[in-house]
């Protein structure tokens, strides 16, 4: 047999995940391969009949400290790092009773599981594995002479090869497992640093970090057809959104569809489903319309007045469960995906004459004002940042000019800014009676922000044949300080008589004296939302 195939003649089995544990098992036993395994492991292969060999057999010491010392001795790493080819590693063996061991399959503690169930501090840290990874590292270590498997998906891919080449396993398979099995450890050493970290205050940026996931989704390609992509999820608690999707029907989610579905999600999130049913739409990660209503296809109807041309193609995202009236409406016109935290049985009925058509159900909405880190990557490195978990109902607002807002601006205020949040810099968001009339996105200077938010709520009126621009009578929120006066006072030609910044311009004051003399409203939120 060449050096390129390895024939497996001994397994150590210690998995935690027991899902089709025993007929692997019963398989390699068929080939002749002898098993040896560990605590539970060792309990249901015997329960099953099949012949195996403790792994206290192989060190001489019983499992101790409540199984927290089993594997971690000369008798398992021996067998598993020992070069085949070299006389010295061979000689050690010899001397010593050790005999090699050719497959590893261990599956690791549920740490990450533990922790997103929510249990205690004690309990998380005795779910970290410590002979798992050790175990795991040593087999992948010596990939030349040794397969370690990590995953249960891989049993019968590992099988087949198994049993269609006489008990040996290819070169190429053992490498694939041994990057597979570094990756899973990295993933899980990851999960329980992060996880650490947050449980210190003082750890907000530690000296390293280390970022971690499973596969969750292969992707056709990324942003552009010639890019590589998939979707990893990441470990611990599942924020509601697309980690945590059911998709009941339509075409394979793409790269684009994610990404502008996490958008419309976070951004639907904002409104509370008990103040009332709000919707928002998306293209390209950026809002196109988002509004609140009575109802589910009143809110839909008035996020899609804002601007039905960006509309067609993108993504809806409700705060309440869909119902038959919003699904009917909503397929009128082409969208990519409709994702909602639950449907009727007649809405999904209703979609489901779209075949193309993604219906994706979350299960909950993601809280505003959960933590969470965003991350980005740079050439040689990663930009690592809080989340912003910042909510304008819970900032104090300040009133800087002379005029106050009035009840009804000051809830259009709100609303404008929780939507100002989601568009990317420079942001420049006009509503009105809870809706979006202009949104302008993007822009390397907040004056054109302001002027493309303008011409939108000017040709939003032009298309339902309306005297004047739909900015006339709105709020405005921009997601940063107007840096001149220029910006506000074209939203004062527009025609809104409010304003929500952040403030904190060396302008400030002209700013204000600009508001003032265009009898604007005005009031500062000291919180920035840059988005880039």
């Amino acid at each position: 047999m060449s050096h390129d195939q390895v024939r497996v003649t001994r397994a150590l089995l210690s998995v935690s995940d027991k899902d089709g544990l025993v007929a692997f098992a019963t398989r390699l036993d068929r080939l002749g391969i002898e098993l040896v395994s560990t605590g539970g492991t060792h309990k249901a292969l015997r329960a099953a009949g099949l012949p195996v060999v403790e792994v206290a057999e192989l060190t001489g010491f019983p499992e101790m400290m409540d199984g927290r010392v089993k594997t971690l001795h000369p008798g398992v790493h021996g067998g598993l790092l020992a070069v085949r080819d070299n006389p010295e590693h061979q000689a050690a063996l010899a001397a010593h009773g050790i005999r090699a061991i050719d497959l590893l399959v261990v599956n690791l503690y549920p740490f990450e599981a533990t922790v997103a169930k929510g249990a205690g501090y004690d309990d998380c840290v005795e779910n970290i594995d410590i002979g798992g990874p050790a175990m795991i590292r040593a087999a992948s270590k010596n990939h030349a002479d040794v397969a370690v498997v990590v995953d249960v998906a891989d049993y019968t891919d590992l099988l087949a090869e198994l049993e269609a080449g006489g008990g040996a396993l290819s070169e190429r398979t053992r490498r694939r497992l041994a990057q597979k099995a570094y990756a899973r450890t990295a993933a899980y050493d990851a999960a329980i640093a992060n996880w650490l970290a947050g449980q210190i205050e003082t750890e907000a940026t530690p000296a390293f970090r280390a970022f971690g996931g499973s596969l969750a989704q292969s992707l056709r390609y990324g942003e552009n057809p010639h890019q590589t992509a998939a979707f990893y999820r990441s470990p611990g608690p599942a924020r509601p959104g697309v980690a945590t999707l059911r998709q009941l029907q339509g075409k394979e989610l793409s790269y684009n569809n994610l990404n502008d579905t996490d958008a419309a999600y976070e951004c639907v999130a904002e409104f509370d489903p008990a103040r009332a049913a709000a919707v928002a739409i998306i293209k390209h990660a950026n809002p196109c319309g988002v509004a609140e209503g009575a109802s589910l296809v009143e809110a839909y109807e008035r996020a899609l007045a804002c601007d039905p041309t960006s509309a067609f193609g993108g993504i809806v995202a409700l705060n309440r469960t869909l119902d038959a009236d919003a699904a009917r409406r909503i397929v009128e016109i082409f969208t990519e995906v409709i994702i909602a935290p639950d449907a009727t049985e007649e809405a999904i009925a209703i979609v489901a004459a779209k075949k193309n058509l993604r219906l994706l159900l979350a299960g909950g909405l993601p809280d505003p004002r959960g933590a969470g880190e965003t991350v980005k990557t740079l050439a040689g490195g990663l930009l690592v940042q809080a989340r912003d978990a910042a909510v304008v109902d819970d900032m104090p607002l300040q009133v800087v000019t002379q005029r106050v807002p009035s009840d009804r601006e000051y809830a259009d205020l709100r609303f404008a800014y929780r939507v100002a949040k989601h568009v990317k810099s420079n942001a420049i968001v006009y509503a009105r009676d809870g809706a979006t009339v202009g949104i302008g996105a993007g822009q390397m200077s907040r004056v054109d922000s302001s002027r493309i938010a303008a011409w939108k709520a000017a040709e939003g009126a032009q298309r339902i044949g309306a005297a004047e621009s739909l900015a006339k009578g709105s709020v405005v929120a921009s997601d940063a300080f107007f840096p001149f006066a220029d910006g506000l006072i074209a939203a004062a030609e527009a025609g809104a008589t409010a304003v929500i910044q952040p403030g904190g311009s060396m302008r400030d004051a002209d700013v204000i004296q600009a508001a003032d003399a265009a009898g604007l409203a005005m009031v500062f939120t000291g919180h920035r939302h840059f988005r880039h």
